[in-house]
């Protein structure tokens, strides 16, 4: 009985140390799975796993600190939290990293707890392998499988109507060869003799006729004429290809990125500039290659896509390995898709700035189906979806003379209530039916020199 008792005594002890022993390691190891998405949402900005991007790249980060400055964990734990306080402590390691990369100030990361710290260095030294890709192949044998008996259907049906057509055919011929017998009879001979031989005959006989119709067709193609001239510079749907692939429903729609964050210049001036390439190294210089797999467009792959980044390193002058900028650079020649004439007078900012909620509430009224949340929408249509920019509106003096004469001017507007005030009493008592509202046209936007130079 004693003996049973020790050794069950020992038993437990050892349960005991193995769950210790397993926590501790657990605790110091970390969780790697946790930890690629504490790595995507905070050091992805600045690092990679494999290469450098502003920072050096993190795979195998714990040995490497060891070998070369000889420190450990509990230092890597140190620098995440406060680099700048580690620094400031006069750590010699932590000095030498700063000099290193050119004195770039690393963010300091005091919301993560040590476990979160645990399990992103895990994620540095042992990365989960990725998940196998969707077999595009597979995929396609499999709906083509799928779809095979509604494509017998469909054949089927395609048959038997090439079937009737061809029965339909041969019927219209026997009816052909009929009427030519009849052709032949003695009846239809006398009547051929009493028929007109030439043209002149028919136009003496119906003149009036030839003459109203002969009028007709003139007017038929001045009227061809004229509206040929009026759509001409109307360029709807005109989506040029560009020399570096910018796709607006990446950036604007999965991405969110505001129209202003690129087209500073819609908002505080006259034109929409193209932005420079430098505001796309904003963002690339630190997105160096295409990670999201869920969207790509049809015919283009991770490798279509990490090319045109490579342009826009190129066109900058930019070395991705050694993170810093040749002086090399390459001019993008754009092709310019909304181009007004020289005499029309367009100014964004008083559209984007000024008339942005009338606008919106405008478009909104008359599209219920199809509203906006930008104004920039109004006139460029939904940026957001497209690949590719088209121009999706006429852009013609007619379609702005429209829009000028629907659009409401907001008078909750504390400038426009002030400066219109006159303006609007009056409209009150001109038109009590509508109660008084404002639309462009009545404050001017009809008028020549408003638009014409």
């Amino acid at each position: 009985m004693i003996s049973w008792r020790k050794h069950y005594k020992q038993t437990l002890i050892a349960i005991g140390l193995l769950l210790s022993t397993s926590a501790s390691i657990y605790g110091q190891d970390g969780d790697p799975k946790n930890g690629e998405k504490l790595f995507k949402a905070n050091c992805t900005a600045c690092h990679a796993l494999d290469k450098q991007v502003i920072g050096p790249p993190l795979k195998g980060v714990v040995e490497r600190v060891k070998t070369e400055g000889g420190v450990d964990r509990d230092w890597l734990h140190k620098w995440i939290k406060d680099n700048k306080a580690l620094r400031a402590s006069g750590d010699k390691y932590a000095n030498e990293i700063f000099e290193k990369y050119n004195k770039t100030e690393m963010l300091q990361f005091p919301n993560l707890t040590e476990k979160d710290i645990d399990d992103i260095l895990a994620f540095t030294t042992n990365p989960p392998a990725p998940e196998p890709a969707a077999d595009p192949k597979k995929d396609a044998a499999t709906d083509a499988a799928a779809a095979a008996p509604a494509n017998n259907t469909t054949t089927s049906v395609v048959i038997i109507s090439l079937i009737a057509i061809a029965g339909l055919l041969v019927w219209i011929l026997i009816k052909l060869r009929q009427l030519v017998k009849l052709g032949q009879s003695e009846d239809l001979a006398g009547l051929n003799e009493t028929r007109v031989k030439s043209f002149s005959e028919i136009y003496a006989k119906y003149h009036y006729i030839g003459k109203a119709a002969l009028g007709i067709l003139a007017l038929l193609a001045a009227y061809g004429v004229w509206n040929w001239i009026m759509w001409i510079g109307v360029y709807k749907g005109y989506k040029p290809e560009q020399p570096i692939y910018f796709s607006h429903k990446i950036h604007a729609g999965e991405q969110k990125i505001d129209c202003q964050l690129c087209h500073s210049s819609a908002k505080y001036g006259k034109v929409s500039e193209i932005p420079s390439m430098n505001v796309c190294m904003n963002c690339h210089r630190t997105i160096s290659e295409y990670n999201a797999e869920h969207y790509m467009e049809p015919g283009k792959d991770k490798a279509f896509y990490d090319g045109e980044i490579k342009k826009i390193y190129a066109a900058t002058g930019w070395d991705p390995e050694k993170q810093q900028y040749t002086g090399k650079t390459q001019p993008v020649e754009w092709t310019r898709i909304h181009n007004m004439p020289d005499f029309v007078y367009f100014n964004h900012s008083q559209h984007v700035v000024a008339g942005e909620q009338a606008i919106i509430n405008s478009f909104n009224k008359k599209n219920p189906n199809n509203k906006i949340d930008v104004v920039c929408k109004a006139c460029h249509g939904k940026i957001d979806t497209m690949n590719v920019v088209q121009m999706a509106n006429d852009f013609t003096m007619g379609w702005c003379i429209e829009c000028h004469r629907t659009t409401e001017v907001d008078m909750n507007n504390g400038y426009n209530k002030e400066y219109f005030k006159n303006l609007h009493d009056k409209l009150k008592k001109q038109y009590p039916q509508d109660g008084g509202k404002i639309t462009v046209d009545a404050i001017g936007g009809l008028e020549c020199g408003k638009c014409h130079y």
